[in-house]
């Protein structure tokens, strides 16, 4: 049995989850969010997990864990969590499906939520 998960991560991702726990005490892993702010309406929030919110979806890979907030669940639907490094910028970055637009610089973006339907279908899929 294959638990559903909101969002997937990759390697580079994983590895960076597993950095910040490391060098934290106490740290479980991290908590993916959103929140209003930025020209294009939104930003992704990453905060440090000492504490899981029962609440949260909980994903893991390569034995990095991130927690996904429930207000946030519709927004990142089938998104994928990468970690670069490049001469501007290093960061978690997030390809979303539900992206329909980001301001110039990349630091907010404009997100549409996903279908209710394919979320509980999904849901359902990955419980059978």
């Amino acid at each position: 049995m294959r638990s559903f998960q909101i969002m997937t991560m990759t390697d580079a991702a994983a590895a960076r989850v597993r950095e910040i726990v490391e060098s934290r005490e106490n740290a479980r892993g991290i908590r993916v969010g959103i929140k209003k702010g930025g020209c294009a309406g939104m930003e992704y929030t990453i905060d440090l997990v000492e504490n899981p919110n029962p609440k949260d979806d909980h994903i893991e890979h390569a034995g990095a864990h991130v927690w996904v907030a429930p207000e946030a669940a519709l927004y990142l639907l089938g998104t994928e969590m990468d970690f670069e490094r490049t001469t501007l910028r290093t960061g978690f970055t997030f390809h979303n499906p539900n992206q329909s637009s980001a301001c110039g610089c990349g630091e907010s973006v404009e997100l549409k939520p996903a279908d209710l339907k394919k979320l509980a279908e999904a849901r359902a899929a990955g419980a059978a």
